[in-house]
């Protein structure tokens, strides 16, 4: 007697008509038609069962703040710094938190249950890092949430920035992070990197900086950071987030510096949404879109994976929690349309993800965690095209989250009756 079965499930591997059984909020079984019962019985009636989604960069301090204290007129991204600049010292514990547990209902909705959350520390009050702090103890039964140090307004540039991000970590934040390229000088960014490394040895901390969120092809801020996760042995557990500027460095350089990152374990983030929104903005035409070498970087065997971002802040006025809504759009602009290039794609929202995140018990395998998002989709391919419904979200075992499937209901003479989206246009082959 099982906790649960889930039964009839297509996996993300391309296994079809897979039981599912759960036990002790861990997964029993994961095989053909599982001769047992169990408490609850879910029917997937061959839709894909996957692991939940996993976001490893976003902003959970500044989100659904959209219009406060108004809105970002230019669309660019100085203007959301300094937007977010405008709001800070108004920010009160209170609102954060209440911000950041609406977000995380709506993370759960959309089968998002592992976020990495950069929060500001340039203000020394670090009420941003209270807050977050707050949230993280309040979510933890069913969202795995990191926290990264993230200077704002830059390590060394920032008043007190050195102190606040120190203190921060002494709070209990997870992670260090750091944004070079916003540092008043190329030499600042170069010894904010080291500084920053160092501290995360120190410490026995992982790294996550927001890298070269630039068009500038002399940004080159990643170069330091792979050398400096090698001198400091921090290989794996570093992350270059955005890495904006490959989109214009030429070439030759590029080839030396992917097998230097490779060197390094780098892990790559790009934010499909709002590097193509915030980039190229100097740019006339040809107009470039920004988001780093993402097929260069897979093919090199980096561990790539994709981050939201930004829902409704300063920076970005649009987002769902949708990672599904973050694949589709890494699909057009890495122009990944190929299946294998969509397979890609997808283990970029899941199991790279979670890599990224060093998440412990993630997948489908027996003795993982029993953890899914049952999707009103076929499989991965479907699943990025259609951006489906989530039936069903499973946390330990546990439905945490249940939505009805999306049908349509047509009154057109001579012509069917109801439209499932997913299962009426599949397709001749999606495999």
């Amino acid at each position: 007697m099982f906790e649960l079965i889930i039964r009839k499930a297509n996996l993300p591997d391309g296994r079809t008509g897979i039981d599912i059984a759960v036990e002790n909020g861990k997964i029993a079984a994961v095989e053909h038609q599982i001769q047992a019962s169990a408490g609850t019985e879910i029917d997937a009636t061959g839709r894909l069962v996957t692991p939940p989604f996993v976001d490893p960069h976003f902003h959970m301090d500044a989100t659904l703040s959209l219009g406060l204290p108004r809105m970002n007129i230019s669309g660019t991204l100085l203007e959301g710094i300094s937007l977010w600049g405008e709001l800070r010292p108004s920010l009160t514990q209170e609102a954060l938190v209440d911000r950041a547990l609406r977000y995380c209902d709506l993370a759960v909705s959309q089968g998002l249950l592992s976020i990495r959350s950069h929060v500001d520390t340039s203000d020394p009050r670090l009420v941003t890092a209270e807050a977050l702090i707050e949230v993280r103890k309040r979510v933890k039964p069913y969202i795995d949430l990191q926290l990264v140090a993230f200077p704002q307004d830059g390590y060394y540039r920032a008043e007190a920035g050195v102190e606040s991000l120190n203190r921060a970590l002494d709070m209990g934040i997870d992670i260090v992070g750091g944004i070079p390229h916003f540092e008043r000088t190329m030499e600042d960014g170069r010894a904010s990197v080291e500084a920053l490394c160092r501290i995360a040895a120190d410490r026995g901390l992982p790294v996550d900086m927001h890298c070269d969120e630039t068009d500038d092809p002399m940004s080159r801020h990643i170069e330091t950071l792979a050398a400096q996760t090698v001198r400091f042995g921090l290989q794996g557990r570093v992350a270059g987030s955005h890495l904006t500027s490959m989109h214009s460095m030429d070439n030759y350089y590029v080839s030396k510096l992917i097998p230097l990152m490779a060197e390094a374990e780098i892990n790559v983030i790009p934010n499909p949404l709002i590097n193509i929104m915030l980039q190229g903005r100097h740019d006339t035409y040809p107009k470039r879109r920004g988001m780093t070498r993402v097929r260069e970087l897979m093919d090199a065997g980096l561990n790539v994976s994709f981050g939201h971002d930004c829902v409704m802040d300063p920076w970005y006025s649009m987002g769902s929690g949708d990672m599904l809504e973050v694949g589709h759009m890494a699909i057009h602009v890495a122009q990944m349309a190929g299946i294998a290039d969509k397979k890609k794609i997808f283990d970029a929202l899941t199991l790279n993800s979670a890599k990224t995140m060093g998440l412990e018990g993630y997948g489908m395998m027996k003795g993982c965690n029993a953890d899914f998002v049952v999707l009103q989709a076929a499989d991965p391919i479907e699943a990025l095209r259609l951006k489906p419904t989530r039936l069903w979200v499973i946390r330990r075992g546990k439905i945490i989250a249940q939505s009805k499937p999306r049908i349509a209901e047509l009154s057109l003479d001579g012509r069917p009756t109801t439209i499932d989206s997913g299962r009426d246009y599949v397709p001749m082959t999606s495999s």
